[in-house]
C-alpha cells in the first residue's frame, strides 16, 4: 500500500483543552473517524490505518473534526477513555521526566533507581519526598542558588515518583494548578 496524502491531526481533549497527541490522517482515516465516532489514523511506521485504542482499549471518542484555515491540518477534539500516549501518560506531550518515570513504572528495569523507589511502595516514596523537601529548605536558607536548584530538582523528581506510585498522572497536578490561576 502506498502512503496516502497525509495531514497532521492535532488531538485535543474536548474538556480540558490539553493537546494529547499528534497523528496523521488522510481522507480515508477521516471518513472512518466520522463514520465510527472514534479516532482513526494512518500509521507511517506500519503503513496501515489504525483505530486508536484497538489494542490498548484507550480509545478516543471524537466530538469534533475541524480543518485549519488553510485546510492542511486537522483539529480532532476528543473524549479520551484512558491515556493517549503509549507510555501511559495522558498526553504524548507530558514533561520528559514524567515520560521516563512512567516508562520505568511500567517496565521496572533492573538497576533503575526509579524502579527501586517504586518497588518500595507509596510509603517509601512519600518518605523520600519529605527528606528531599527538608534538604531543599536547608539549601534555600543557607546555600548558593546552584544548590537550591539541585535540591529543587531532587524534590520534583521524587514528587513525580510519588505520583507514579499512586497511579496519579502529573497532568492532574497541572490541571489543578491551571484551575487555581483562573
Amino acid at each position: 500500500m502506498t502512503q496516502p496524502d497525509l495531514r497532521p491531526a492535532i488531538v485535543q481533549d474536548a474538556d480540558s483543552g490539553r493537546v494529547l497527541m499528534l497523528a496523521w490522517m488522510d481522507g480515508e482515516a477521516e471518513r472512518r473517524t466520522r463514520e465510527s465516532g472514534e479516532a482513526w489514523f494512518w500509521s507511517r511506521s506500519r503503513q496501515e490505518y489504525w483505530r486508536k485504542g484497538a489494542t490498548s482499549g484507550n480509545t478516543l471518542a471524537v466530538e469534533e473534526l475541524r480543518d485549519d484555515c488553510d485546510g492542511d491540518a486537522l483539529l480532532v477534539r476528543v473524549r479520551p477513555a484512558g491515556p493517549a500516549c503509549h507510555t501511559g501518560s495522558l498526553s504524548c506531550f507530558a514533561p520528559p521526566l514524567w515520560r521516563v518515570i512512567s516508562e520505568r513504572a511500567a517496565e521496572r528495569p533492573d538497576g533503575s533507581y526509579t524502579a527501586e523507589l517504586l518497588d518500595g511502595g507509596v510509603g517509601a516514596c512519600a518518605q523520600k519526598v519529605g527528606e528531599e523537601a527538608v534538604e531543599l529548605v536547608r539549601a534555600a536558607l543557607s546555600e548558593p542558588d546552584e544548590r537550591v536548584v539541585e535540591e529543587a530538582a531532587d524534590l520534583v523528581y521524587h514528587l513525580y515518583v510519588l505520583l507514579a506510585s499512586r497511579g496519579v498522572d502529573v497532568a492532574a497536578v497541572e490541571d489543578e494548578l491551571a484551575r487555581r490561576v483562573r
